[in-house]
């Protein structure tokens, strides 16, 4: 796969009158690869100064790839993200291939074959546009660009989260009223390496790895992943210079409201063209049947559906808006029409297509409701309305409609971990920074236990993970609202534990969560060897932190954008020797269900004592988690296809 940015496209006037017209028979038009200018520049970000190494320990990769990784990669000549040396410039590689739509007689399959041809290499690679349209995958396969999607994500979220944390230490260089765009930087920063997806070929309808209710908070990522091509424009497609028949084929749109004559009733779009308006949003001339808007009649005319992404301010939001992908739709009538304004605009009726996962915008705003009015949202279900009985910061709802048991209600609910008093014994030492720790961070004795720098930016999102992280505690001289106490904190987002015939129990989050960010901590009641002997003759649930999956390396973890990074190993920490019976005293995150490719990982961290044998285990996400989809945790065990509650004995 390569990457995907769309270039400003030149001399496209067609304005042919347009009558009322209604979608015709399937047409499939010819598809070969075109062409196509050069990438309008974008403007190098100032570059970055990725951290010193700590070790010298290789980056992990992955062990296996799936035969249509294999296929994918061989066809289009991708390497390995992971080796990517972006401070040196790429040999052409001769054996580079292209891959080219040829459809498969017998089978009827859109999976596009190999076809040998030259592909030349240059820093910033045309977007092609060539539609090519992928289905009939495997599981394995469907697994495989999962993955690939949630590492490139992965990628721009922490080449994010760092430009942030860097510009926050020059904010007095940089002004008052300049805003970060630490978007723009870290999608740059990919297309120099060669990191966006889908962009040798341009995929018609699903995109492998894209599934229905993920959300973004730039539209700079939905350009990297190849959901929607540009930057501004609510409407992405194959340009009249790049089109085998000389037509515009329009892909994706996006569904924001921007024009006053847009109607949005869900599965029922009727969707304003662009054009007309000044740089207030305001219709001040006729719109013409051109560029975009000629794809969109052309993507009715051919029966091409087209993605659809949603987009809208959120509460909290790290940009002030969400933008969530929310399936396909087909154009199925378009009318020159009269708007508000008084100037006349293209109207084009998109229409949902069938037997599709519910739309991630309507699972957004019904878990909306459930944070307001749970009962009215849910008259039934609900055993709980807070499983902590008022001790997280937030309610922990219980639902259950599969069956009758409630066994979750009859342990006792643990905030924070129970340790050893002889832990606390250990001399204790804070840091001096009487008006904060931003203001004093070179002198500050905290952020020298981390390696020179804090471990969050002023949002409380983790820059990158660590074997172990060091927050301000109880002798820090430092206010309660220093941005360095996160964790300590608890809870900043409404969850609810559910029954569930798939893992047994599960939980969700009621909020958006983004990537980095805190969840909860991992709590029990702490054993030493010695108590874990007789504990284990009893046959009690025990929880060994020692087993879960370092999951932490993959977070900021830019192996494949720097030549030179590797993974943190300070500060160090002596294996963990112990572990938490959650037997009686448990929290909600004893529930969460195992998996190989999960969404939270565990942070190791250390606030109220300084015995490095005794860490508290803090709960990230690795990704941008929306309301409703379940948490996962990597707890270090086979994969069994089950991702029921992982509690071993």
């Amino acid at each position: 796969m390569g990457s995907n940015y769309t270039a400003p496209f030149n001399n496209l006037n067609r304005s042919p009158d347009l009558p009322f017209t209604s979608a015709p028979a399937l047409l499939i038009p010819k598809a070969e690869p075109k062409s196509e200018p050069y990438d309008e520049s974008i403007q190098s970000p100032v570059q970055f100064h990725h951290p010193a190494p700590f070790s010298s320990a290789a980056p992990e990769f992955m062990s296996n790839y799936s035969r249509i990784s294999d296929m994918f990669c061989y066809a289009t000549g991708q390497q390995d993200l992971t080796q990517v040396d972006c401070s040196a410039p790429q040999e052409p590689d001769p054996n580079s291939l292209a891959l080219v739509t040829v459809p498969d007689p017998n089978t009827g399959s859109h999976l596009s074959q190999v076809s040998v041809t030259p592909r030349s290499v240059s820093k910033h690679p045309v977007r092609s546009g060539e539609l090519v349209r992928v289905s009939d995958l495997r599981s394995d396969d469907v697994r495989y660009f999962r993955e690939s999607i949630r590492k490139a994500r992965m990628t721009f979220d922490s080449l994010r989260v760092f430009a942030v944390a860097e510009d926050e230490k020059r904010r007095d260089l940089m002004g008052p009223n300049r805003r970060s765009r630490a978007d723009l930087k870290a999608a740059t920063t990919m297309k120099d390496c060669g990191l966006w997806l889908n962009r040798d070929k341009r995929v018609v309808g699903y995109i492998p790895g894209i599934e229905i209710g993920d959300v973004f908070f730039f539209r700079m990522e939905l350009c990297v992943l190849g959901v929607h091509g540009q930057t501004q424009a609510g409407i992405d497609y194959v340009p009249i210079s790049q089109s085998s028949n000389g037509e515009p084929i329009a892909t994706s749109i996006i569904v924001s409201g921007g024009y006053e004559d847009d109607e949005d009733a869900g599965d029922v779009i009727v969707y304003t063209g662009h054009g007309g308006q000044d740089k207030h949003g305001r219709q001040v001339e006729h719109q013409r049947l051109e560029f975009g808007n000629l794809g969109l009649e052309r993507s009715m005319n051919y029966g091409i559906e087209v993605r659809v992404v949603r987009g809208f301010k959120y509460e909290n939001s790290i940009s002030g808006k969400v933008y969530v992908y929310d399936g396909l739709y087909r154009v199925v009538e378009t009318w020159f029409d009269v708007g508000k304004s008084g100037f006349g605009v293209y109207k084009f009726k998109i229409v949902r297509s069938e037997n599709q996962e519910e739309m991630g915008s309507a699972v957004m705003r019904f878990a909306s409701s459930l944070r307001t009015r749970p009962l009215e949202a849910r008259p039934t279900g609900y055993v709980s309305l807070d499983l902590s009985n008022k001790k997280e910061n937030l309610p922990v709802l219980f639902y259950n409609d599969v069956d009758g048991v409630h066994d979750p209600i009859y342990y006792e609910y643990l905030v924070t971990t129970v340790f050893p008093p002889f832990v606390y014994n250990s001399k204790n030492s804070g840091c001096e920074c009487v008006g904060g720790c931003s203001v004093n961070e070179e002198s500050c004795l905290c952020a020298m236990k981390n390696g020179g720098e804090f471990a969050y930016d002023h949002s409380g999102i983790l820059v990158r993970g660590k074997p172990l992280v060091f927050e301000c505690g109880p002798h820090c001289r430092c206010p309660p609202t220093c941005y360095n106490r996160v964790a300590q904190k608890g809870m900043r987002n409404r969850f609810e534990l559910f029954r569930s015939r798939e893992t047994d129990w599960g939980v969700r989050s009621l909020d958006l969560i983004p990537a980095g960010s805190f969840i909860c901590e991992y709590s029990g009641v702490v054993l030493t060897r010695e108590q874990v002997q007789l504990v284990t003759m009893n046959g009690d649930s025990l929880v060994y932190p020692r087993r879960f999956a370092e999951r932490w390396k993959e977070w900021g973890n830019l192996s494949n954008v720097f030549s030179d990074f590797v993974t943190p190993s300070y500060p160090s920490i002596p294996p963990l020797d112990f572990a938490m019976d959650v037997s009686r005293m448990r929290n909600v995150a004893c529930y969460m269900s195992h998996s190989s490719i999960p969404n939270v990982f565990v942070q190791l961290v250390m606030y109220d004592h300084n015995n490095l044998s005794f860490p508290h285990l803090m709960l990230f996400a690795m990704e941008n988690i929306p309301p409703l989809r379940e948490l996962s945790l990597d707890y270090g065990v086979a994969d069994e296809g089950t991702g029921k509650l992982a509690i071993c004995n």
